[in-house]
């Protein structure tokens, strides 16, 4: 791992318990991901693309932490920097219960690096807001208020109020309309150029994949079947599945 690395994983098999409960099968453990690596440069952005159920969200899950039974090596740069993740619904991701305001300082109050007083909070909040181009009214509604577009704003928000070095968006836009889907690509584009965060982009729409990383790493049954650079990758796919995929997406001809 050298100076520029802010992530890599190493021969990282994942495991989910069998939630059958017949006799023979209740302590057998079912493998998700099978030996992937990766490797991430400071400022990069990565796709991870493939069909449902190849194990793209596993692997995100595992990097930030969700899923625990695993192994192989996960090794961070920034240790006391916890990977934040944005999730594809954000209404489920909100508290319904809570106004926006208290959502965005939540993760604030559970800092484990720094103690925040009350004053920093209203200033970070600020910052944020105006980052994820946002009116200040809206940290007294609730999210049932709020647009499909305006939750996943906020909950970029939300992933960005510790600025982590590695933010990782697992379907953030497909559960939008095709108008909302480019705002918040392009918020997140803006946010990275901004900032020089590195972005893990889950999707299975090639064609944004393309847009808006500089390398993929194509996933099937839970093995990684091709990675490199985008460019490369689109006009050179070495695996059939990854033709396969380019040519559903109507990016290359049959």
């Amino acid at each position: 791992m050298n100076e520029n690395t802010v992530l890599e994983v190493e021969n990282l098999n994942v495991f989910y318990k069998n939630n059958k409960s017949s006799l023979f099968s209740q302590n057998k453990k079912i493998q998700a991901l099978f030996d992937v690596s990766l490797s991430m440069e400071e400022g990069e952005v990565l796709a991870i693309a493939g069909e449902s159920g190849s194990g793209k969200s596993t692997l995100a899950r595992t990097i930030v932490g969700i899923n625990r039974d695993y192994t192989g090596r996960i090794t961070k740069k920034y240790e006391n920097d916890t990977p934040q993740m944005v999730f594809q619904d954000p209404y489920s991701s909100l508290n319904p219960a809570k106004k926006i305001g208290w959502l965005l300082k939540e993760p604030l109050r559970v800092d484990r690096n720094k103690k925040w007083t009350a004053t920093e909070m209203d200033i970070r909040v600020k910052e944020i807001m105006e980052e994820i181009e946002l009116p200040m009214s809206m940290l007294e509604r609730s999210p049932a208020q709020l647009s499909g577009g305006q939750r996943q704003r906020i909950c970029i928000g939300i992933a960005l109020m510790r600025s982590p070095k590695l933010l990782i968006a697992d379907e953030p836009v497909s559960a939008l309309d095709v108008t909302i889907q480019a705002q918040i690509l392009e918020l997140l584009e803006n946010l990275h150029k901004k900032h020089g965060i590195s972005i893990i982009f889950i999707s299975h729409d090639l064609r944004v994949v393309y847009k808006i990383s500089d390398h993929v790493m194509i996933m099937k049954d839970g093995r990684v079947v091709e990675y490199g650079k985008t460019r490369d990758v689109y006009l050179n796919p070495q695996h059939e599945y990854t033709s396969q995929l380019l040519k559903a997406a109507g990016i290359i001809q049959e």
